[in-house]
C-alpha cells in the first residue's frame, strides 16, 4: 500500500446524485440533447453506440440528471462502477441510472477519480453493491468508496502519463476510421462505379490523354492538378500525391495505378464492366471457415487456454477471456491478429480481427485467401454485408442467418490485377494501429496500479 492518505469519496465532491431512474421510451427524439444510459459509459469514455436524445424542454426538466463537462458519470447496474468523465465537447447532456459525481477540484481530479473506479475500486464496489432484485450501485455506495489521495499536483502528474497513452489510442482510432472511409471510397469508386475507367472512356472520346483523365480520377485531383505534379516531379524527383490518401502514394505510384485500368466498358451479368474484368462469386473470392461448437473442446488445463472469439467478442475488439478453448483445435479454427472475420449470424459484421490469438467459435467465419489480397476480399464481403443483413434480419427467427448459399449469389468483379498498394497500405496502416493501441492499453493497465498506489514515478 502507498503511504498516502485514504479519503471517502464523500469528503472529496461537492455533489453526488444519481441520473432519472424510470421509463424515457415515450421521451426520446430524433435529435436533441444527448440522454446516457448505462451502456454509453464505458471505461474512461462515453459509447456514442445507440445513443438517444431528448428535447431541449424536456432536458430542463431533469436538472437533477444534468450533466456537465468535468462530471465523473459512474454505471449503477449492468457493469456497475464503469466510470468515465464528460467530456469538454460535450457542452450539455442528460442521463439515465447513472452516479454522477462532481469532485471538489481543489481536492480531487475527476480523470484521478475515473481511472481509480476503472481499475484499483471492483472489490469496494462490489462490497457497496445494494438492492435485493438487482443490485446497484448508488449515491451511499460512491460515498463510501476509499480513495488514496495524493497531492493535487501528485495527480496531475499521474493523470497526464495515464491520459497521454488513451489520448494516443484516441487519435488511433480516428485515424482508422477515416482510414477505412478512404480505402471503402477508393473500392467503391475502382470496382463498383469504374471511375477510372470511365474517366479514361471520356477523354478519348474527348481527344485527351486517357492516363492522365485516370489519374485524376483515381486521386481526386483536376487535371491543371495533375500536370502541376507532373512538372514538379520532373524537377524535384517523385512527388507525393496528397489526394490518394495520406498514405504517401507517389506520381509512378498513381501512374503504375492508373495503367490498371482498361478504357473501355463490356457487358455483363451485372451491366457494364471493365473490358478484361471477370465476374467471381464471394464464395470463389475466398474461403469461408465456420468456427467450432467450443462447449465441445473446453481446455485440459486452464493455464492453457485459448480465449473464445464469439459475436460479443468480435463487437468489442477484444477476447475478455469469459470463455475458454482447447488450444489444440485444428489451426483452421484459430484465429490471429490481421484475419479477417465475418459473423453470419445474429449480429452480422465482418473486421479485421487485432485481439490476440483466439478460438473461433460457431456462426464466425474466418475469411482468407489464396488468389487474392487480404484487403480486397476484405473490402468485396464488407460490400456486401448491407445486403447480408437484409437477408438475415428477413428471417422470421430468433436469430437471423445466411447461407453459404448467399455468399454463392454475391457476385465480385475481378480486375485483371490486383496488385493495388494504394489500398494494401490504407489496411495495412489500420491493422497496425489498432495492434498500437493494444500495446497502449496494457502499458496503461501495467502503470495504473503502480502510479496509484505511490510506487511508480511520474513526470
Amino acid at each position: 500500500m502507498s503511504d498516502w492518505p485514504v479519503v471517502a469519496l464523500g469528503d472529496l465532491v461537492e455533489e453526488i446524485t444519481v441520473g432519472f431512474v424510470g421509463s424515457m421510451t415515450h421521451e426520446y427524439v430524433d435529435s436533441g440533447v444527448p440522454f446516457f444510459r448505462s451502456k454509453n459509459i464505458s471505461e474512461y469514455e462515453i459509447v456514442w453506440n445507440d445513443i438517444r436524445y431528448i428535447s431541449d424542454k424536456f432536458h430542463k426538466k431533469l436538472k437533477k440528471s444534468t450533466l456537465r463537462p468535468g462530471d465523473v458519470a459512474i454505471v449503477r447496474t449492468g457493469k456497475p462502477g464503469t466510470t468515465c468523465v464528460i467530456p469538454e465537447t460535450i457542452t450539455e447532456a442528460n442521463c439515465s441510472d447513472i452516479v454522477i459525481v462532481r469532485v471538489n477540484d481543489e481536492k480531487l481530479s475527476a480523470h484521478y477519480l475515473s481511472y481509480f473506479m476503472n481499475s484499483m475500486a471492483n472489490n469496494q464496489v462490489a462490497s457497496h453493491l445494494v438492492g435485493a432484485v438487482q443490485q446497484h450501485f448508488n449515491v451511499g455506495s460512491a460515498k463510501k468508496i476509499e480513495i488514496p489521495l495524493p497531492s493535487r499536483d501528485e495527480q496531475e502528474k499521474i493523470v497526464k502519463v495515464l491520459k497521454d497513452l488513451d489520448d494516443k489510442r484516441k487519435l488511433n482510432r480516428q485515424i482508422n476510421q477515416t482510414l477505412e472511409q478512404i480505402a471503402q471510397a477508393i473500392f467503391k469508386s475502382w470496382f463498383v462505379d469504374f471511375e477510372p475507367t470511365r474517366a479514361k472512356i471520356a477523354a478519348k472520346q474527348a481527344g485527351q490523354d486517357p492516363e492522365r483523365a485516370a489519374m485524376a480520377a483515381i486521386s481526386g485531383k483536376t487535371l491543371d492538378e495533375i500536370d502541376q505534379l507532373v512538372a514538379e516531379h520532373d524537377v524535384q524527383g517523385n512527388t507525393n500525391v496528397a489526394g490518394a490518401g495520406s498514405a504517401g502514394a507517389t506520381l509512378e505510384q498513381l501512374k503504375t495505378t492508373a495503367s490498371l485500368f482498361p478504357d473501355a466498358l463490356v457487358g455483363s451479368e451485372l451491366g457494364n464492366i471493365p473490358e478484361g474484368w471477370e465476374i467471381m462469386p464471394l464464395d470463389q473470392v475466398a474461403y469461408y471457415q465456420n468456427g467450432l461448437a467450443m462447449q465441445k473442446f473446453r481446455p485440459e488445463n486452464e493455464n492453457d487456454f485459448l480465449p473464445v472469439l464469439k459475436i460479443a467478442q468480435l463487437k468489442k475488439g477484444f477476447a475478455d477471456g469469459k470463455e475458454k478453448a482447447s488450444p489444440n483445435i485444428k489451426p483452421e479454427c484459430t484465429v490471429d491478429n490481421g484475419d479477417v472475420v465475418f459473423s453470419w449470424s445474429g449480429s452480422l459484421l465482418v473486421d479485421i480481427w487485432c485481439g490476440g490469438k483466439v478460438a473461433l467459435n460457431q456462426h464466425l467465419f474466418k475469411v482468407t485467401s489464396t488468389d487474392f489480397p487480404k484487403w480486397f476480399y476484405y473490402l468485396w464481403t464488407k460490400h456486401h454485408l448491407e445486403r447480408f443483413q437484409q437477408i438475415a434480419s428477413d428471417k422470421a427467427v430468433t436469430m437471423g442467418h445466411i447461407k453459404r448459399s448467399h455468399l454463392k449469389e454475391a457476385m465480385c468483379v475481378i480486375p485483371v490485377n490486383t496488385d493495388l498498394d494504394l489500398i494494401s497500405n490504407f489496411i495495412d496502416m489500420l491493422i497496425e494501429r489498432r495492434l498500437e493501441n493494444f500495446c497502449l492499453e496494457e502499458l496503461r493497465d501495467t502503470l495504473l496500479p503502480e502510479l496509484l498506489l505511490g510506487k511508480g514515478k511520474p513526470g
